[in-house]
């Protein structure tokens, strides 16, 4: 676990896709009374998000967070909430809940996973009251469901696949894994609202310092 201010960090999660070593960084974020995991990686992740979260200085996972509907970000998710016996609720976008409680296929993969009940869909704008306010930011492009995810006690952006990284710097979504990127690039303006220190990317780790910057060049 990489805690990168009071109430934040994110795991790397290293698997082998298509014979192929990845890394995903699911984000952890945590008050007195939560913790709250976004994201879950691939399905035979559940026992190192266990380890990781055993980690966190606080209490017991409470909450968790999908970004979109893709097999990386929800794919542990059955198996993580089946491993706890008590209540974890999960959030979503109405347009990823379909495809999280198993009514839908997987737009990219065709696939339909065990389904699980979404207790709370979020739309755009919304603030979560948890851990010191999270704001929904819908941004789809990279799927049509997407949104990232804004904490603000930290001002940290988790943006899910609306970003990447390499090595610290800023990069586009994945254009072979993005299904509309005019619309995904598009997407990238609504980030300039927030004042941000650091960005977390599921696929390529922490960003921070002229991030504002980096984002309008970007968009």
């Amino acid at each position: 676990m990489h805690i990168i201010n009071e109430g934040i960090g994110f795991m790397e999660l290293c698997s082998v896709v298509n014979n192929m070593p990845m890394v995903f960084r699911p984000t952890v974020i945590w008050d007195d009374k939560d913790v709250i995991l976004i994201d879950t990686g691939y399905p035979g992740e559940h026992e190192s998000l266990r380890e990781n979260l055993e980690k966190v200085p606080a209490g017991r996972l409470t909450k968790i967070i999908i970004t979109h509907q893709d097999y990386d970000h929800l794919g542990s998710l059955c198996e993580l909430i089946s491993g706890f016996n008590l209540k974890i609720e999960v959030y979503a976008h109405e347009l990823t809940r379909p495809y999280i409680q198993g009514e839908k296929a997987l737009i990219k993969t065709g696939i339909k996973v065990p389904g699980i009940q979404v207790e709370h869909t979020i739309s755009d704008g919304e603030v979560l009251p948890f851990c010191g306010g999270i704001s929904v930011i819908f941004t789809p492009g990279h799927t049509p469901d997407h949104i990232s995810l804004y904490h603000h006690s930290s001002k940290t952006l988790i943006s899910g696949d609306a970003l990447t990284a390499d090595q610290g710097q800023l990069q586009y979504p994945n254009k072979k894994f993005t299904l509309d990127m005019e619309q995904a690039i598009d997407s990238l303006n609504k980030f300039m609202d927030y004042e941000m220190d650091h960005v977390i990317c599921f696929h390529g780790g922490l960003c921070s310092g002229q991030i504002k910057e980096r984002i309008s060049k970007l968009a």
